[in-house]
């Protein structure tokens, strides 16, 4: 104690520390007026901004990764960096991807040079990435920060669109999104976005080479997620994959093509390439973009949809999922690439959590049963498919068709290929009671 107490006094002592003890302590910073919010925005290279309280119950899901990355945030501030449409719009998707890449770029320097602009007003403030880098170390569960697009949403910039899209009402589809945690408290906006900016004309769906899009709404997350994302997540992991299980240079030239390396490097050695993102270049929504489309739709159909939507290219797809079915039947004319499923788990429990992503519908339809799981490392997990339809449930409920219970990492071993299923049955590392053959159908609805 003595020790500690003479080590204080010498802090004291220093300079460094006389000159700050000397300062007249500063008031503490106030409440940021919106006035205030827009101008720092806008002079930071924002096109539009908008602040929601950390407490609205829109962005609770945000809490604990945003309070992890900066414990005192009590505001999140949303902002919009607009994007050319003509660029979005090219059949070259080179131009399209540059677009991309720039934009986001600008959304990531806004928010940068608005944390400190906070910052130098006594507020703590930082900026997570617009997309990448994220934390890869909760792979494949969450790895943002925080969801620009539920910010933006709830802070009033734009409503979601059928494409899964912020659509804001003036700039429509054509933003990328950022956000700023601050300590900061914001003077709350006193408008709400009063309507849908969407115009219901399902061109989204239309253009969607995989049909991750529905009439009804539904979204086929795996169909985007290993097609349209292809370069970004597990991709280089399954070319990995190809090149170790090829006997030679020839097998795996007709497993990956010159142009399919030569996109992979590039992307590894520039920025990763969207595969798609037809939806959004197809959008006419918002008050600067549908002008065209309200005064020539033959038009716009001719020039913005047809050249991608006719347009000769690689898609990715899973083997024996909708995707796969949707492309071959609506895009003959596009050359289907099969692919491992990007939505691998690593644990029981994200295996359920994330079944209504990987779920295929197709294989699913007509008929339903009811699952019971019961595996060592997770919690017991009731599964109903019926018709097309996918409800997990926490706990075992009802009357079971299927019962599986047994080791966990088994589980995922089979639901990975790692594993064939009949031998896990036959060392009865996993106990199967009910009608075995619902496993098989319980297997197409997940492929990998």
């Amino acid at each position: 104690m003595t020790v500690i107490m003479q080590r204080a006094g010498k802090l004291e002592d220093h300079p460094a520390v006389k000159r700050v003890r000397a300062r007249e302590r500063a008031e503490a910073p106030g409440r940021v007026t919106l006035e205030v919010l827009r101008a720092l925005a806008k002079e930071a290279g924002a096109d539009d901004v908008a602040a929601v309280s950390l407490d609205h119950p829109d962005v609770a899901e945000e809490r604990p990764t945003v309070l992890r990355a900066l414990p005192s945030t009590r505001t999140l501030i949303a902002l919009v960096v607009r994007m050319h449409p003509d660029n979005v719009r090219s059949p070259s998707r080179s131009v399209a991807n540059l677009e991309f890449h720039r934009a986001g770029h600008a959304v990531d320097e806004a928010g940068r040079h608005l944390a400190v602009a906070l910052s130098a007003l006594g507020h703590h403030a930082i900026n997570p990435s617009m997309a990448f880098p994220m934390e890869m170390e909760d792979f494949p569960g969450r790895t943002w920060v925080v969801s620009h697009k539920r910010v933006a949403v709830a802070a009033q910039l734009g409503r979601m669109g059928l494409h899964r899209s912020v659509i804001h009402p003036q700039f429509g589809a054509f933003i990328v999104l950022g956000t700023v945690l601050t300590s900061a408290e914001v003077e709350p906006n006193p408008t709400t976005l009063d309507y849908d900016p969407c115009v219901n004309c399902k061109l989204c769906v239309a253009a969607c080479p995989v049909g991750a899009l529905e009439l009804d709404g539904t979204f086929r997350f795996s169909a985007c997620y290993d097609h349209n994302y292809r370069e970004f997540m597990t991709g280089f992991g399954d070319l990995l994959e190809e090149v170790v299980e090829s006997k030679d240079k020839h097998e795996l030239r007709e497993r990956v093509s010159i142009s399919e390396s030569a996109s992979m490097w590039q992307s590894l050695a520039y920025k990763p390439n969207y595969k798609a993102a037809h939806c959004l270049a197809v959008c006419p929504a918002g008050d600067d973009v549908l002008g065209p489309f309200l005064d020539d739709r033959a038009g716009f159909l001719r020039d913005v949809l047809r050249p991608l939507t006719e347009r000769t290219e690689p898609v990715y797809v899973v083997a024996g999922s909708d995707a796969e079915a949707h492309v071959k039947a609506r895009f003959p004319h596009k050359k289907v690439r099969v692919v491992r499923s990007s939505l691998r788990p690593s644990s029981v429990d994200g295996f359920f959590r994330g079944m209504e992503l990987s779920f295929q519908r197709g294989p699913a339809r007509s008929w339903k049963a009811t699952f019971h799981f019961e595996l060592e490392g997770g919690a017991p997990t009731t599964v109903r498919i019926d018709d097309g339809t996918l409800e997990v449930e926490a706990g075992l409920h009802g009357t079971s068709d299927l019962h599986v219970s047994g080791a966990g990492q088994t589980w995922l071993d089979v639901v990975t290929c790692r594993r064939n299923a009949v031998w896990a049955v036959l060392t009865r590392a996993l106990v199967v009671r009910g009608e075995r053959s619902l496993l098989t159908r319980f297997a197409k609805c997940f492929p990998r």
